[in-house]
C-alpha cells in the first residue's frame, strides 16, 4: 500500500515536472548549498508496483524534497488510500526518505532508503526499505536500473490467508526494476516504460498488508507525459501477469477489493491511469 519516487510509477511524472519547474541561475549567481522541490498531483488510480492502493479510485499525492549540494537528500511523500478502512485513521500513507546521490562514470548512484508509514492507523504495518539505483543515458533515451530490499519485518510477514501462516511472522521483500524515457525532440511529450519484479511473501501481513501482496510476480507499464509549464499531464497503461484463476488473485480480494467475491473489481488487473502533476 505504499510506493515512492514511489515508488512509484506518479514518480516519472513528478520528475518530468520538476525539471521544467525548476529556475535557472544566472551565470554569475553561486547556486545555493540548500534546495527545495515538491509537487502535488492527482492520479485517477494509486498504483504501486503494478497493484492498486486506492481500490481503483481517485488519489491526491504530494511532498517535499530538501536537495543540498554534497548530493544528500530527504523528504517525504504522501497519498491517500482506500477508504475500506484496514489502516485506519486517516487512511493516509506517509513515506520518510533519505539519501545520497554521487556521480559514478557518466551516471549517477543513488542510494538511500524509505520509511513507510501508517499514521494513527492500525499498528504493524509501518517498515524500512533501502534502495539503490543507477541512472543515465542511453544516445536519447534516459535509463534507470533498480533495487530495493527490506529485511524481514512484522509488516511483510506471513501471517493469514495461507496454509503456513503464523501471527508474528516476519519476511523479508525484494524488488527489482527497469525504466526508460524517451523525449520526443522539439515536442513536451515524454514517452516512458517500467518493468518490475516483486518477491515477497505468499500471504499477507498483519491487517491484511503486504509490499508483495502475491509473493512473487512481475508489473509492468507504458505511457506518456506531456509538460505544460510547470504541469505534466500523463497517461499510462499498468498491468501485472497475476492471473485471475491463480490462487494470488483470490488472495487481494477480501483484503484489497471493494466486491469481496472472485470476480468483482480486481486491483491487479490491466489499467489506464491517468495523472496531473504540478511540480514547485
Amino acid at each position: 500500500m505504499r510506493t515512492f519516487i514511489a515508488h512509484t510509477l506518479a514518480s516519472a511524472a513528478a520528475l518530468t515536472a520538476f525539471a521544467a519547474a525548476v529556475p535557472a541561475f544566472a551565470a554569475d549567481e553561486p547556486k545555493p548549498a540548500l534546495t527545495v522541490s515538491g509537487s502535488v498531483a492527482l492520479v485517477s488510480d494509486y498504483r504501486f508496483r503494478g497493484v492498486s492502493q486506492s481500490n481503483n479510485g481517485l488519489a491526491v499525492q504530494g511532498g517535499l524534497t530538501l536537495n543540498h549540494e554534497s548530493g544528500a537528500y530527504g523528504g517525504f511523500w504522501a497519498s491517500n488510500l482506500a477508504g475500506w478502512g484496514t489502516f485506519g485513521g486517516p487512511n493516509l500513507e506517509l513515506d520518510l526518505f533519505a539519501g545520497y546521490k554521487l556521480p559514478v562514470g557518466a551516471g549517477t548512484l543513488d542510494v538511500g532508503g524509505t520509511f513507510y508509514q501508517y499514521p494513527g492507523g492500525a499498528t504493524l504495518t509501518s517498515f524500512f526499505e533501502p534502495y539503490a539505483k543507477l541512472s543515465g543515458t542511453a544516445g536519447p533515451v534516459a535509463l534507470t536500473a533498480g533495487v530495493a530490499y527490506a529485511w524481514s519485518q512484522s509488516a511483510l510477514g506471513n501471517w493469514s490467508n495461507h496454509p503456513d501462516s503464523v501471527a508474528g511472522d516476519k519476511e523479508d521483500n525484494l524488488y527489482v526494476w527497469g525504466d526508460a524515457a524517451f523525449g520526443v525532440k522539439d515536442t513536451p511529450l515524454t514517452l516512458k516504460a517500467h518493468l518490475g519484479y516483486s518477491d515477497g511473501n505468499p500471504g499477507l501481513g498483519p491487517n491484511g498488508t503486504s509490499v508483495a501482496p502475491t509473493g512473487s510476480y512481475f508489473d509492468w507499464l507504458v505511457g506518456a507525459d506531456f509538460i505544460v509549464g510547470p504541469v505534466t499531464l500523463g497517461v499510462a497503461y499498468v498491468d501485472t501477469d497475476i492471473s485471475k484463476t491463480s490462487v494470488e488473485f483470490l488472495r487481494l480480494q477480501p483484503n484489497f477489493s471493494k466486491f469481496q467475491v472472485p470476480g468483482g473489481d480486481p486491483i491487479s488487473d490491466a489499467k489506464v491511469v491517468f495523472s496531473v502533476t504540478a511540480a514547485f
